[in-house]
């Protein structure tokens, strides 16, 4: 397992393996993220910002830590990347934005970049997103076309799709991203990655996201097992975080392999209200419902008994951009993405009485389905409606609810609800793109999202880009 090419495809768990059995080191496994990264990265756009010196620097004192057997978690060396939105001392967080200023201070750390510092893992650099992740595609003025390691011709999603090409390619093996209305999932179902969005406040963020409560922020991995890992770290308190949950002690590790006899699963392909569920995605996560049926689970198809909460979702997003909209100056506004620009107007349409309205109507969904998911552990869906489409530059099309998460109907409403939520690949499609399944749990039930998740991948490994292929230029 020495050769760069083969470290670089390591999930984190395998890399901690051989640094433990002294077959590969930190510095070994960074330098080839790093060759990686130089080769792929110019088509790609997944990183906006590598520091390899720092990297190398934090891989020679994991190298040391390991050689003494005094390793500071089990992600102790492994490269790992963080989105752009996302504060890291001694980096611009420009978020995608040619309004933010490079040239401030920047001494501090997000909880989540503080305790991956903390556990010894290597920090890369920052990942694409689009501007202040406004979208579920990753596009900017700022960074211009993030790909698809997959076919560069698509798009990763959004607006974690730096973290998901990245971790796809071989761009290291963890990575952060953030999720407002998918925004984990999307871009980890288009490019083939375990995407999990945890309960709201499990993972403490500061500063909080300008579009509130449904914000959650999420580890993007190689595995289900890198994802557990991750998570141990992740959900660490901070008490700059006053929506943050209780601290959980416990280990994601733990019973993560305890498969899903006897738990009772809904399967809802279409939620009762999904019209443009693409062929091959319903037939993958029939695939998959069944799969979860023959390891022992009760697999049921029932619907939740909602309607499409798209109005509530976008209505409280478009205030949100609104909001960070009035934080800029006249001057930045006028360098920012016409998306960005678009939804804001949007927002700035709704009143006082409409938004507690929509607060109301999202009060009434997340009542309803904590009430569902009493009756079942798990809920399972598609992950996103349709494979990757084309990448194409910010504003491109119209700005309005349908185009802007018409296409992910199995998002957003698990972010109005809070509810932990993880995607899995299921299979490739015909054009060799890939598809997700969604495993949604009860609120608080992350390690049994986990656990689920765990067998499904078990029993359904699925292959990975050829990263040498990505070389070529993406077709128009």
């Amino acid at each position: 397992m020495s050769s760069p090419t083969q470290l670089a495809d390591c999930t984190a768990t395998e890399l901690t393996r051989l640094y433990r059995s002294s077959q590969a080191s930190p510095v070994q496994a960074t330098q080839a993220v790093l060759d990686r990264i130089a080769v792929l990265n110019p088509l790609l756009k997944a990183f906006v910002l590598v520091d390899a010196e720092s990297a190398l620097a934090a891989a020679r004192a994991s190298e040391t830590r390991w050689h003494a057997g005094q390793p500071l978690s089990a992600i102790d060396g492994v490269p790992t990347s963080i989105k752009d939105l996302i504060l890291t001392r001694g980096w611009p967080t420009l978020r995608g934005s040619r309004a933010v200023d490079a040239s401030q201070p920047w001494d501090v750390d997000a909880p989540v970049s503080a305790r991956l510092r903390e556990a010894g893992a290597v920090l890369l650099g920052k990942t694409a997103t689009p501007e202040f992740g406004c979208k579920g595609e990753t596009n900017s003025p700022l960074n211009g076309i993030t790909r698809n390691p997959w076919n560069p011709a698509k798009t990763p999603g959004g607006s974690s799709g730096g973290a998901a090409a990245a971790v796809a390619a071989g761009l290291g093996p963890l990575a952060v991203g953030t999720d407002g209305a998918g925004s984990v999932r999307i871009p980890a179902a288009f490019c083939g990655n375990v995407g999990f969005k945890p309960s709201f406040g499990r993972v403490p963020a500061y500063p909080l996201s300008p579009f509130g409560s449904v914000a959650h922020l999420g580890p993007h991995t190689m595995s289900v097992n890198d994802a557990a890992l991750m998570m141990n770290v992740l959900k660490a308190p901070d008490a700059r975080d006053w929506t943050a949950l209780p601290p959980d002690p416990g280990d994601c590790t733990v019973g993560l392999n305890d498969g899903v006899r006897g738990l009772r699963i809904a399967y809802s392909p279409t939620l009762g209200y999904v019209n443009n569920l693409h062929p091959e995605i319903a037939a993958a996560v029939a695939r998959g419902a069944q799969t979860l049926a023959d390891l022992g689970a009760h697999v049921e198809a029932v619907d939740p008994g909602f309607d499409d909460p798209l109005e509530i979702s976008t209505g409280l997003w478009f205030m949100g951009t609104w909001t960070l909209w009035n934080t800029l100056t006249p001057a930045q506004q006028a360098l920012t993405d016409p998306d960005l620009r678009a939804q804001a107007e949007l927002g700035s349409a709704f009143s006082a009485l409409q938004v507690q309205q929509l607060n109301l109507r999202r009060g009434a969904l997340g009542s309803l389905l904590r009430q569902f998911m009493q009756r079942f552990d798990l809920l399972l869906t598609p992950s996103v409606s349709v494979p990757a489409f084309d990448a194409l530059p910010a504003g491109h099309g119209p700005m309005n609810p349908q185009t802007m998460l018409g296409w992910t109907p199995y998002s957003y409403p698990f972010n109005l609800s809070q509810q932990p939520a993880i995607t899995l690949p299921c299979g490739l499609t015909t054009d060799g793109l890939p598809m997700g399944l969604q495993l949604v749990g009860p609120m608080f039930g992350d390690a049994l999202v986990l656990r689920a998740a765990r067998a499904f991948e078990s029993a359904c490994p699925v292959p990975r880009p050829r990263p040498l292929a990505m070389k070529e230029d993406p077709q128009p």
